[in-house]
């Protein structure tokens, strides 16, 4: 018998990815989110939750309430978590799946906050067996950021931080894996190839995108922004993934 896994988040940038591998591997996938899906499923109000888990045998947890205030995200990423995973106590799951990111436990930011409440939640609780794993941030989300704000006279970027970013396609390999081998508790992080300067980051993708900016860098005051200075978010122990961030580039923005 196949697999039968729910991916929630299954219309994400990770879950897009996550989705057809599994399929590929033998897996009967059953796709789970607020926009089009296989099962529509909010988990802000768990509206969708006992369908969607009926079932099935392992769950890849990638919803979250990334956009909005700090309420929308806890809604979704604390008690959106705790509904599906007492949902997949009741219905008899084997194997939870969660994805997490590197410094959540050091850095006192508000999303990361939520994300180690997840965490906790899912380590805390004894019906299901889990897995964590945590990545670095992904290529395309540093892409994100930089197009959003290249409107701007200036690429602006946070002063003296590193980033380590990671292919999405290599997390998604990596998942793909966890759900065929079976729960494995706390794993050890995912990161990309490279730590790299904020700066190297900003100048690489001017360069692939044959876009003239100067790029400045600034203080940013806070205990997060400290954290983020200190490479907390990073895992240079882990340097995993084998697609740089030139690689990406390359493969993003082919020929400009």
């Amino acid at each position: 018998m196949p697999e039968r896994v729910l991916v929630t988040g299954g219309t994400g940038t990770l879950g897009r990815l996550i989705v057809p591998r599994l399929r590929s591997a033998g897996c009967e996938v059953r796709v789970a989110s607020r926009r089009s899906a296989d099962v529509p499923v909010d988990l802000a109000t768990g509206a969708g939750l006992a369908g969607a888990v009926a079932g099935c045998e392992t769950i890849v947890h990638l919803a979250t309430g990334v956009r909005g205030l700090y309420r929308a995200i806890h809604a979704v990423d604390v008690l959106g978590t705790q509904r599906l995973l007492e949902h997949a106590g009741r219905a008899g799951v084997r194997h939870f799946l969660y994805i997490s990111i590197v410094g959540v436990d050091q850095i006192p930011f508000g999303y990361y906050r939520a994300k180690l409440q997840a965490e906790r939640l899912i380590q805390r609780q004894t019906a299901v067996n889990w897995s964590i794993l945590r990545v670095t941030q992904f290529h395309d989300l540093v892409d994100l950021y930089f197009r959003t704000t290249r409107w701007l006279p200036a690429l602006l970027i946070p002063k003296a931080t590193p980033c380590q970013p990671v292919d999405a396609g290599e997390v998604a390999d990596r998942l793909c894996a966890l759900v065929l081998g079976g729960p494995a508790g706390r794993l050890p992080d995912f990161g990309g190839p490279q730590v790299l300067g904020a700066d190297e980051l900003a100048r690489a993708w001017l360069a692939a995108t044959n876009m003239r900016r100067a790029v400045v860098a600034l203080p940013l005051p806070g205990r997060a922004a400290a954290g983020f200075r200190a490479g907390l978010h990073t895992t240079p122990e882990h340097c995993d993934g084998q697609v740089s961030w030139q690689d990406w580039l390359a493969r993003t923005y082919p020929g400009r």
